[in-house]
């Protein structure tokens, strides 16, 4: 897009609710994802425009989509276990928060997280998409090299389940698991990509993209169908506020936002990658063994606390950091900012485009926050009333037929296929986001 487009307030704003709704829907509901979203947005942009609806309202829809999903994803995650890959990190200290009682204080710290994510953007967002025009050539160059490191330090990060008496071997075999799955996920990933032609779509709805059965599949429907293997109860939760202390809060934001800044500007590189730098810096580990120490449960419940703020500010962080990519670099690192480059053309630097983009960013950023915590604070009454195996069933079913509709009988192998390599990790207790490999082993060969 050359140049600014003149629009109608009124259409901003209602794209800017259209946005915010949908997010909340796919934040809410498990293996929704707002690539689903930015994928049917972008292919009825002609039916669309023909009712008045131009490309650039519906561009606010998709970025509005992922800032409200950013902040709500964060409640399947806690209530449910049941989260997408940016919010799998967030499972283990949500769960110890939730079992305090504690849950709708970690949506808190949520909101909380992801609302000062936006004000640390905004603050940051010019001298950091300075920097990155600056140095990505060299970034460009040492890009394998740099994405090596990164599997490095998530490999090395990972220390499994803690089991009582277990030696110092123990860590290194959860690690192993870890590179096993990276490997697994990455090589189905390398034969998706060579064989992405197979797929013929029951539906055109554009370009059909190999990453709707990957992702659903290693990141939805295996998640769902663990979910359905247990028998989740919700304990009584108390109202309460934020009892966390405010440098541990600002930490959390500070962390947060910058890892999930700088991972925005590289490829293959998802959020819940960039939650595991900022886990490296938050001193208290949450893991099972502070559950077996008494002396370290206030700890523990301290550190999950910064962590789901941490976390948030990571996802909304690399939300918005996606379209300073794309406008400084030219380059689309998510689903949502391929389809807002497509929808736009090739966006030049103008300051009045990214000063609307911004203002609806921060609209839907103030709308999300209240409405999280307003979620947070009653919806477990609903789901203590709630057959969520049949949730979890209808959820497996539509997303079958989504990827089966959009990607045809070879997308829907796909996704049968990268289901139950996304069900290793937690049969293998090691995070998820080492299923990562599907994008990252793929983009290094590529480098190299």
């Amino acid at each position: 897009m050359n140049g600014f487009v003149e629009v109608s307030f009124l259409l901003v704003i209602l794209a800017v609710l259209a946005g915010y709704i949908l997010g909340v829907f796919s934040g809410l509901v498990p293996g929704i994802h707002t690539n689903n979203f930015a994928l049917i947005l972008l292919a009825t942009s002609s039916i669309l425009a023909d009712h008045g609806v131009i490309s650039i309202y519906i561009a606010i829809i998709i970025l509005s989509n992922s800032i409200s999903h950013s902040f709500h994803d964060i409640i399947p995650a806690i209530f449910l276990g049941a989260p997408n890959d940016d919010m799998a990190l967030a499972v283990l200290p949500g769960h110890t928060l939730l079992m305090e009682g504690q849950g709708p204080e970690a949506i808190r710290l949520s909101a909380l997280g992801s609302a000062g994510s936006v004000a640390l953007a905004l603050i940051i967002a010019v001298p950091l998409s300075m920097f990155f025009a600056f140095a990505y050539p060299f970034v460009q160059e040492n890009m394998a090299l740099l994405l090596i490191m990164v599997v490095i330090v998530m490999l090395m990060s990972e220390k499994g389940e803690f089991i009582p008496g277990q030696g110092s071997l123990a860590q290194w075999k959860s690690r192993f698991y870890a590179l096993i799955i990276f490997i697994a996920s990455g090589l189905l990933g390398i034969f998706a990509f060579e064989t992405e032609y197979l797929m013929h779509p029951f539906i055109s709805l554009g370009e059909a993209s190999i990453l709707l059965p990957l992702l659903s599949g290693l990141f939805g429907s295996s998640q769902l169908i663990i979910s359905m293997l247990s028998d989740p109860v919700i304990p009584l939760q108390f109202a309460s506020g934020i009892d966390l202390e405010r440098k541990k809060i600002f930490r959390g934001i500070i962390l947060g936002g910058i890892s999930g800044s700088f991972v925005a500007w590289l490829p293959g590189i998802s959020s819940s990658i960039a939650t595991v730098f900022a886990r490296l810096f938050i001193k208290s580990d949450f893991s099972a063994s502070d559950h077996h120490d008494p002396g370290n449960e206030e700890e523990s419940i301290s550190a999950s606390k910064e962590f789901i703020v941490s976390v948030s500010g990571v996802n909304t962080c690399n939300a918005i950091f996606g379209l300073f990519a794309l406008v400084v670099i030219g380059r689309s690192r998510s689903g949502a900012m391929v389809a807002v480059n497509e929808l736009l053309g090739n966006i030049s630097p103008d300051i009045s485009t990214v000063l609307l983009f911004l203002s609806a960013i921060a609209l839907t950023a103030l709308l999300s926050y209240f409405s999280t915590i307003y979620l947070g604070d009653n919806i477990h009454r609903s789901l203590s009333k709630l057959n969520y195996s049949f949730l979890c069933y209808i959820v497996l079913g539509l997303l079958s037929i989504i990827v089966l509709a959009f990607t045809g009988i070879f997308g829907f192998l796909i996704f049968l296929i990268a289901t139950p390599v996304g069900m290793l990790a937690p049969f293998l207790n090691i995070r998820k986001s080492h299923a990562m490999g599907v994008i990252l082993l793929p983009v290094i060969l590529y480098f190299i």
